[in-house]
């Protein structure tokens, strides 16, 4: 089918296919039930083999991310390590705070449209992470400027990363 396709490092399955698959992969994950802003999901894929990280709030949500990969057509072996992050009302509140302080800015709230949010918040114990993606380097700033200003953060690491 694939016949002039380059082939990926292990030289069994062409580079177009890996795609096509991280694409599945992409979709079904950012269509999971219960995925929100203060989730963040990610994978690599190391020939057939689905490697699963990030941080979710639910566990539900974890177990549900390795069934629906495994369902996937050309997926042989999953690899779940989503961290799932400890229930505390704490960082609940954080959570909210930090939401309504980086997306009430006029700037940043247009990061809030759409059915798949492209700035993620994950914080645990206190602690915050802003992953995803931002279209210039002062919005990602903002961010964290604003993620720093919410009372009860303890830190704030930044891992934006700027549109290209």
């Amino acid at each position: 089918i694939l016949a002039n396709t380059p082939l990926s490092a292990n030289n069994r399955t062409p580079v177009a296919t890996e795609e096509r698959l991280a694409q599945q992969i992409r979709r079904e994950l950012v269509t999971l039930p219960f995925y929100s802003v203060f989730d963040d999901l990610q994978f690599s894929l190391e020939g057939r083999k689905v490697v699963l990280t990030g941080h979710v709030t639910r566990p539900v949500l974890a177990s549900s991310a390795a069934n629906v990969v495994k369902a996937l057509k050309g997926v042989e072996e999953v690899e779940n390590r989503i961290e799932v992050l400890p229930l505390s009302p704490n960082d609940d509140r954080l959570r909210i705070a930090l939401y309504r302080n980086i997306f009430g800015q006029a700037g940043l709230g247009r990061y809030t449209l759409g059915a798949v949010p492209p700035v993620r918040i994950v914080v645990k114990n206190g602690d915050v992470t802003l992953t995803g993606v931002v279209i210039n380097e002062m919005d990602r700033n903002m961010a964290g400027l604003f993620a720093n200003q919410v009372p009860g953060v303890f830190t704030v690491t930044n891992h934006l990363r700027v549109e290209r």
